[in-house]
């Protein structure tokens, strides 16, 4: 799995933090560091907490099923349908 958070819109409200602490800290108050490419196990908190971001700052790609090569098929902004 791949995470973009774009930096610019992220405001600092640590919900993804808060839902899925190994993949997103805080650093100080208003600084995000994340794992961009998330271990596959952590998809469904990675979801929740993208979902929870009150500025939608966090894209989550769509990769083929387990067993192919990785492969972004599009990147979703969570909590959407793409429409």
């Amino acid at each position: 799995m791949r995470l973009v958070v774009d930096l610019n819109r992220c405001q600092g409200y640590a919900q993804c933090a808060f839902l899925a602490p190994d993949v997103f800290t805080m650093h100080g108050e208003e600084a995000l560091m994340y794992d961009p490419g998330a271990d596959e196990a952590r998809r469904e908190q990675v979801m929740r907490a993208a979902s929870a971001c009150p500025v939608q700052a966090i894209l989550v790609d769509q990769v083929d099923a387990p067993g192919t090569p990785e492969r972004p098929i599009a990147l979703e902004r969570a909590g959407t349908d793409g429409r």
